[in-house]
């Protein structure tokens, strides 16, 4: 293999550009996947579940009191 050859195989390698867009979607989940995580977090509080969480809501939509 001569040298021109490994230099445009190298080129080619570095102007593809379809593994860029699979990482970025990836970081694009990381990252939404984690503000999810801290927001739900603080809505449920540090000492109640999600189960909790939805609870509470039903029943400040359902009945006139709201804790």
């Amino acid at each position: 293999m001569d040298i021109t050859a490994t230099k445009d195989m190298l080129s080619a390698f570095a102007r593809e550009e379809d593994g860029s867009q699979v990482i970025e979607y990836a970081l694009i989940i990381a990252v939404v996947s984690i503000a999810l995580v801290i927001a739900l977090q603080g809505l449920t509080g540090n000492n109640s579940s999600f189960s909790g969480f939805i609870t509470r809501v039903k029943n400040c939509l359902t009945t006139s009191t709201c804790t």
